[in-house]
């Protein structure tokens, strides 16, 4: 693989494994897991890409396992928002240096984890759908540039009183639009690379194996521990991240 001994990529695989299943328990939490593994071995430039290849397929199999559930009216105000800024994302990302993408990771990273705790604080039931324009505008801009904007998006998402499975495949519907968007614009100016599609690709079954795996394990994992492990993991690398540059 990539002319290289596979075992040198057992890490990869085992993180694209435990991204999926963790994006299929709680909505999101793939790219705080896969993409600080993707940099270590490829690089930003190609990690961002190549991470969206392989969310994209996970992010389908998510879609299939919670298709009765979806809340289409949400996905199509999100997709609205998204789709433009995904591209000025991406466009972004592509005329950027890499040692301030790596430091925008870290930054994201450290920022999502004090924005999701007061986001969780002050949640309310409810508000209206048109919301999801902005909201996916947002996230789709720090997505295409950084990579991953889950820890921002999924308080919204859970503050509209989406849970489990139209939780799960609400999110993955409208952001599976966006990376298609993201993907066409990263191969038009010129930073999708043929090692980003194949590695991205060849992760892709184990992107939907994790999609099962979550799927079946998704009401017995306890919230609190989740929550712990995923902020302790977004400081130990944004941290690292921001110091590396």
């Amino acid at each position: 693989m990539l002319g290289t001994e596979l075992y040198h990529y057992l890490p990869l695989a085992a993180a694209a494994l435990a991204a999926s299943t963790v994006a299929a328990v709680a909505g999101t939490g793939s790219g705080v897991l896969l993409l600080p593994v993707m940099v270590l071995f490829f690089g930003v430039r190609d990690a961002v890409p190549m991470y969206a290849v392989a969310q994209f397929i996970g992010n389908l199999s998510r879609v299939a396992l919670n298709r009765r559930a979806i809340r289409f009216e949400v996905v199509v105000w999100f997709v609205g928002g998204a789709v433009p800024a995904a591209v000025l994302g991406a466009w972004v990302f592509s005329r950027s240096p890499e040692s301030i993408l790596v430091r925008l990771l870290g930054a994201f990273l450290l920022v999502s984890v004090v924005g999701h705790r007061w986001l969780r604080r002050g949640r309310h039931d409810g508000f209206s759908r048109r919301w999801f324009a902005p909201i996916g505008s947002v996230f789709a801009f720090i997505s295409a540039l950084v990579g991953s904007g889950g820890p921002f998006l999924a308080p919204f998402f859970l503050a509209f009183g989406l849970v489990k499975a139209a939780y799960i495949g609400t999110e993955a519907l409208g952001t599976a639009v966006m990376h298609v968007t993201k993907l066409v614009t990263y191969g038009q100016t010129g930073v999708l690379s043929s090692t980003a599609v194949w590695v991205g690709l060849a992760l892709g079954p184990l992107m939907i194996l994790g999609a099962v795996l979550g799927k079946r394990i998704v009401d017995r994992m306890s919230p609190t521990v989740f929550v712990i492990a995923i902020e302790a993991f977004l400081v130990a690398f944004g941290s690292w991240f921001l110091i590396r540059g």
